[in-house]
């Protein structure tokens, strides 16, 4: 009809779905950058920013390296989804998504593989717990870490105390000068509620005693066992907490792909 016009309303690239991403990123993009932060400063203190080679000098793994590698791919995701969300720039939003999705389903595929092939993980798991059991004594944060895993998991060694034969301080070989020659760490023992002061000795000896004897001092049953014991105890909460970081990552999957569609939609009109 004359005096009427009809107006066609051009696409428009969503500023919600684009500054929630910009927000969800820089969340992102703080951790992975504190948690790299961390990790630095750890290796600065341990002098191997100062002498690299000295990462090969460790027999077993120094926990410091998952807050280096998790930092750093956290960091690279959430500044490419920062700048990629503020800028508009398709590709590193295309960038930030199809590496969220390859973590993704490189994570369920670790899970499908851990379930099916769990006799062979436990067996890895084994294996890893002894290599670090005979580098005990050759880092603070894994020997910190190794006596966390043994006093929240009531376990001693990977599948009992006798597995710190491997380390050289604990073995019970007749040439083992060592003080601890014959005992475990005392992250092992029985904690007694009435002590106020924790006595870092009371695994001296131990092992020099029948297993009976043991029982009241020590705890003797494998990290392993107990870990699998955990994960059994407390299924739920396990599943839940890894459904919810999948679900974080398909969430950010999701914006990302509908701001590039609507950027693209946007540029088709130019």
């Amino acid at each position: 009809m004359p005096g009427k016009h009809q107006h066609f309303q051009e696409p428009e690239v969503g500023c919600c779905g684009k500054y929630f991403l910009f927000g969800f990123n820089i969340v992102f993009w703080v951790l992975g950058a504190l948690f790299l932060a961390i990790g630095l400063w750890a290796w600065g203190e341990k002098g191997v920013l100062s002498n690299i080679s000295a990462l090969t000098d460790l027999g077993g793994l120094d926990p410091v390296w998952l807050f280096v590698v998790v930092g750093g791919v956290m960091s690279v995701l959430g500044f490419a989804g920062c700048i990629g969300a503020l800028r508009e720039n398709t590709f590193l939003l295309k960038f930030f998504s199809v590496f969220l999705g390859l973590i993704f389903f490189l994570e369920l595929a670790t899970g499908i593989l851990a379930f099916v092939f769990k006799d062979w993980i436990r067996d890895q798991l084994n294996l890893f717990i002894n290599n670090n059991v005979k580098a005990y004594r050759d880092d603070i944060d894994l020997q910190n870490l190794i006596d966390f895993a043994q006093e929240y998991w009531s376990c001693c060694g990977a599948r009992g105390p006798n597995d710190w034969n491997l380390n050289i301080y604990f073995n019970c070989t007749d040439l083992n000068p060592s003080r601890e020659r014959c005992g475990v760490p005392f992250s092992c023992c029985v904690r007694d509620p009435a002590e106020d002061v924790l006595n870092t000795q009371c695994g001296y000896d131990v092992r020099l005693k029948v297993e009976l004897e043991q029982q009241g001092s020590i705890h003797t049953k494998g990290c392993v066992g107990q870990f699998e014991k955990w994960l059994q105890d407390n299924l739920i909460i396990v599943a839940g907490v890894f459904v919810g970081i999948a679900l974080l990552q398909i969430f950010g999957i999701c914006l990302a792909q509908n701001l590039v569609s609507d950027i693209k939609a946007v540029k088709a009109n130019w």
